[in-house]
């Protein structure tokens, strides 16, 4: 159990500083948020006792502030007051230009709240917004919410309905799982119509086509051609103008993908990955789109009776 002491702050090391978010923990926080030190040490008991006025940096803060140097054995200031650096925490990643994990100081709880903060409970406590609890597995995880939530009425002596939320990793993931599978279908809803609207116009200009090819048509019937070869040379034709417009689109999509990656979006750099197996796809789905679509203009030109064809103007 890990109970944690937010607030946003200014912190400044000589000319430079950053406004971030400062947490105040205890040392249990490390292995219950799963966070390990790159440089230097966590924060101890020690220093929840002696009120210690000691920082942990997140690896984001600490390359703002000193850049390649070793910012362990530094002092930076929180508000005003100095904090002595013992420690960087190893990067995590991920985040955004809204929210990181890399970018957060972590000072004690007991410092966090008799020289940082204001916030006080009724009974003049300390105010906690989160308290962080780890289980050993995951089926362990439903009655941990029970007895935490069992516990916090007893202690709130609440008869009603509760005064605080409980959330776990699971639920975070399973509703990101949701969104995901909502924004797959939705992209997947837009290709549906992409190609079908695709398709129809490979279709309008493979009928164009044959409209305006009608006396070649004849003189080739006329010639001995079978309804067999006008039929595949129409439907080769349509599968090929298809798979080229796929070509194209692969190849526009790797040229975009080798432009944005690395690039900053959002305030994070972009990691774009070009698949293989999903271009072949593409192709192959497209090739399949034209030789769908181009069945009928082909058979159209299939049936055309040869002396027809031939007066045709």
């Amino acid at each position: 159990v890990a109970p944690e002491l937010s607030s946003t702050a200014q912190v400044v090391a000589g000319r430079k500083n950053t406004n971030t978010r400062i947490y105040g923990v205890t040392p249990e926080y490390e292995e219950v948020r799963n966070f390990a030190v790159s440089s230097g040490r966590f924060i101890s008991m020690g220093h929840l006792d002696n009120y210690s006025q000691v920082a942990v940096l997140g690896s984001e803060v600490a390359e703002t502030l000193f850049g390649f140097r070793d910012p362990v054995g530094q002092t930076v200031r929180i508000n005003g007051r100095q904090f002595d650096v013992i420690g960087v925490l190893e990067s995590k990643g991920g985040g955004n230009r809204f929210f990181s994990l890399d970018d957060q100081v972590l000072v004690p709880i007991t410092t966090a709240y008799h020289r940082l903060s204001s916030q006080r409970t009724a009974s003049g406590g300390i105010n906690v917004q989160n308290v962080n609890v780890s289980v050993r597995d995951v089926e362990s995880i439903d009655a941990a919410i029970r007895e935490v939530s069992t516990i916090l009425r007893l202690r709130h002596r609440i008869t009603r309905d509760d005064d605080f939320s409980i959330s776990s990793q699971q639920e975070t993931i399973e509703t990101l799982q949701e969104t995901t599978n909502t924004f797959v279908v939705f992209l997947g809803a837009i290709a549906s119509i992409s190609l079908l609207v695709g398709g129809i116009g490979i279709m309008n200009i493979m009928l164009v086509t044959v409209t305006e090819r009608t006396r070649e048509i004849g003189i080739r019937k006329a010639m001995g051609a079978k309804r067999r070869d006008i039929l595949l040379q129409f439907v080769a034709e349509a599968t090929l103008l298809s798979l080229g417009g796929g070509i194209m689109g692969v190849v526009l999509g790797f040229v975009l993908s080798w432009l944005l990656n690395g690039r900053a979006l959002l305030g994070q750099p972009t990691q774009t990955v070009f698949s293989p197996e999903i271009a072949v796809l593409a192709l192959v789905v497209s090739a399949a789109i034209g030789l769908f679509f181009g069945i009928y203009p082909a058979m159209r030109a299939a049936r055309l009776h040869p002396i027809e064809a031939l007066r045709y103007e």
